[in-house]
């Protein structure tokens, strides 16, 4: 087999071109993880030792789709399959740590916190300093650490250029922070990154060993990179320079976790003489839907620019549908799927939104007309707190100093040891700068009589450390789910959800013989589980997906719903004022709208209420639509607008116009009557719960009244059924939405 016959020109182009330092530009749709594998394969068909090839990427599913691509290339070529070296970025860190740690004073076997552990030794940090209150948001505190991390700032000199008294406060927070790893022997996932390059940045041999061992180094989603991540990949090319990196400048969406669209930007200036190859063949979309994005995008400044030609033909304009509300939005996407499916029910649909809270509203509609759905962003397997919980006494057998890990096992499952011992442990630990540990091992030796809890606790750990190095991974975690009695505890309490954690659980034992088969410790089990993110267990087959456009990335569906195309909610509100910032808002556009293979759809609401709001809100169109021309976008039947059009509407608290009445005002029709008459209803709604007329062809005279509930406050009824004792009227409230409320229980008043 010949590598290079399944390559179109550009493509060839890549991987050819083994020497040196490349810029592949790779358009979406084009083609990247093809030339990246078929580039890795064809070296070591040329001869180059698998060993001496790096690839990064950022997700463990991308790593590992490429690992297996690279092995079926070669195998189909005649050649055994060989193993370069293909991970996610930190789990190269990790790796690399595990071996020059000691350089750094650490120990080979540190933890990897993952956020909800760093979430943890922020609040150990923050109650060593004393200063939050109980149950006070720390989040902040996390978030500002990490940003400063990832962009070279230590807490010293957050502290020396603080602007206020918060960041200061943050800075001291930083540094107990730092502490609490240090006694723990534990890494984040900032310090995975920073830590490796420092190794290489400051021990010459260390440098040395890396650079001779990696000949040819690729890094997949160039845009993504940060500043410490790009340090590294300097830091391990030798003077050859042989590196390939792989990138759209168009889709770099990810700069508030410190990525940096400046280094693809200046590539050719900081590699004098490298080649750009640009891939502009997509195999993925409708021509239709790359011109509309290119549309849109190609009104940023800040890109090196290609042009993409689509290989599958012309297709459908892109769609657009203005709706009344969120919910009326969310109803529409729902006829429309159900459509889609009733031709083609095996087509994956995906509806994007630009934040969490957009969900609610289309989950609403999923439930009410039926319609399965998968949502990315739920807990995956690995973070279930049954999990976790079993994960944290595997840390603590393999280093008693986590103090993390300690304080997730120690009451779990309940084993009487209360918040004040807790807490005059900690008061001990931070006398004698120790570990929460070895505390333990205080009391015990100064109160032997009085502290029973923590002694069985401490025997429990014990007897883990004594056998972990004796049993099997998996044996080792059967050990500790019964030994701890968490598998007794939830058998006893036997509800359903306690059978359900039982059972992931004994799972967990599952999946961790697999991984002992495929050669793995328990190091590399939690180091492995600690990295898991997201995407990496996204479902391809769920026929309805929900997520957010940054989940998004890297995906493809036959049909997608862009949501929410409002000033305000995209672009964000907190993006509308930076160019900068506005350039990546509309980058993530580009994004959302390349995933559609087959259609594309855009919608908007005129009234959305944001953020618990209690004021409906009157919107603008997102400029993004007005950057696709008019013959590229054609309006679906029931819009109350088109996408050209920049009308702003009137916010309105109230918000309790009947459909019809609503549409006369957005189009500009004059009313027949007064508001407080009556709204004759016509024939042009479709929706089940619009008021049916009275025997004598008019309205029902309650239509239209506004009224008061003791639950909901204030609304508007919209719709009258029957007229018996069992008279249901459908209300529309101010703040719960649309409601049908019997009468005579209902007890509503006039407003």
């Amino acid at each position: 087999m010949n590598l290079l016959d399944d390559l179109n020109q550009r493509q060839r182009e890549a991987v050819l071109a083994a020497d040196g330092p490349l810029l592949v530009l790779a358009g979406a749709g084009t083609g990247k993880t093809r030339v990246i594998t078929y580039r890795v394969a064809h070296l070591i068909q040329q001869g180059a030792p698998a060993d001496q090839i790096l690839a990064v990427t950022f997700t463990n599913k991308a790593a590992d789709q490429m690992k297996q691509r690279i092995r079926d290339l070669l195998v189909r070529s005649g050649l055994a399959a060989a193993d370069p070296w293909v991970s996610t970025f930190h789990s190269f860190c990790a790796r690399l740590l595990r071996k020059e740690a000691p350089r750094l004073g650490l120990s080979r076997s540190f933890a990897i916190y993952d956020e909800d552990d760093q979430a943890s030794a922020i609040k150990i940090a923050a109650q060593r300093l004393k200063l939050t209150e109980r149950g006070a948001d720390l989040r902040p505190f996390l978030n500002r650490i990490s940003y400063a991390k990832n962009h070279g700032i230590n807490a010293e000199q957050m502290a020396a250029t603080a602007a206020d008294a918060e960041i200061r406060k943050t800075a001291q927070v930083f540094d107990a922070y730092e502490e609490v790893l240090r006694q723990a022997g534990a890494v984040d996932f900032d310090d995975l990154l920073l830590r490796a390059a420092q190794v290489l940045r400051e021990h010459n041999d260390a440098r040395a060993n890396w650079q001779a061992r990696f000949r040819y180094v690729h890094v997949d989603e160039f845009q993504d990179t940060n500043r410490p991540q790009y340090e590294l990949v300097r830091l391990l090319l030798n003077r050859e320079q042989n590196i390939c990196a792989v990138g759209d400048e168009d889709q770099s969406i990810y700069s508030w976790r410190g990525a940096d669209i400046n280094i693809m930007l200046r590539f050719v200036e900081e590699f004098p003489g490298g080649r750009v190859v640009r891939l502009e063949e997509n195999y993925r979309s409708r021509q239709r839907i790359l011109d509309a994005a290119a549309a849109v995008v190609g009104h940023n400044q800040k890109r090196l620019g290609k042009q993409l030609t689509a290989t599958r033909g012309e297709g459908a304009l892109t769609r657009y549908f203005e709706a009344r509300d969120a919910k009326t939005e969310a109803e529409f996407l729902a006829g429309q799927i159900m459509k889609l499916h009733a031709d083609s029910p095996e087509e994956h649909v995906a509806i994007l939104y630009r934040a969490n809270f957009q969900s609610r509203a289309v989950e609403d509609a999923m439930r009410l007309f039926g319609i399965h759905y998968k949502m990315v962003g739920g807990f995956s397997f690995y973070q279930r707190a049954e999990i976790k919980d079993a994960l944290a006494y595997a840390r603590l057998a393999l280093n008693p100093a986590d103090d993390v890990a300690l304080l997730r096992a120690i009451n779990t499952p309940p084993r009487g040891i209360g918040a004040r011992t807790l807490d005059l442990l900690r008061q001990s630990a931070d006398q004698h700068k120790t570990s929460l540990w070895d505390a333990i091992g205080v009391s015990i030796r100064e109160n032997p009589a009085g502290v029973a809890p923590l002694r069985g606790f401490h025997t429990l750990i014990e007897e883990l450390r004594q056998s972990v190095e004796s049993l099997s991974p998996a044996d080792f975690i059967g050990q500790i789910i019964e030994k701890t009695g968490y598998l007794d505890m939830l058998e006893t309490r036997d509800t359903a959800e306690d059978a359900s954690r039982a059972d992931n659980l004994r799972e967990l034992v599952n999946a961790v013989a697999e991984s002992a088969e495929e050669g793995q410790t328990l190091s590399d089990v939690l180091e492995r589980t600690a990295l898991i993110s997201d995407v990496d267990s996204f479902d391809e087959r769920a026929p309805v997906t929900l997520m957010t456009l940054h989940a998004a990335k890297g995906l493809e569906f036959e049909h997608v719903f862009l949501t929410g195309m409002e000033e305000g909610v995209f672009p964000h509100s907190r993006s509308i004022r930076e160019p900068e910032q506005i350039e990546e808002e509309r980058r993530l556009c580009y994004v959302g709208m390349t995933r559609a293979k087959e259609t594309l759809t855009l919608t908007r609401a005129v009234y959305r209420r944001i953020y618990g709001n209690e004021r409906v809100e009157g919107s603008l169109p997102s400029r993004f639509l007005l950057e696709i021309p008019g013959e590229m976008i054609e309006t679906v039947a029931g819009s109350l607008a088109d996408a050209g059009e920049t009308r702003r509407y009137e916010s309105d608290p109230e918000y309790s116009y009947s459909t019809d009445e609503f549409e006369r005002r957005v189009r500009r029709i004059p009313p027949a009557a007064s508001r407080t008459t009556p709204v004759p209803r016509n024939s042009r709604s479709s929706n089940p719960t619009r008021a049916r007329a009275s025997a004598s062809g008019g309205a029902h005279p309650l239509i239209g009244v506004r009224v008061k509930h003791a639950s909901y406050g204030h609304g508007t009824i919209i719709a009258v059924e029957g007229d018996d004792d069992d008279r249901k009227l459908t209300v529309s409230f101010t703040d719960h939405g649309t409601k049908k409320l019997v009468e005579r229980y209902a007890n509503l008043v006039r407003a």
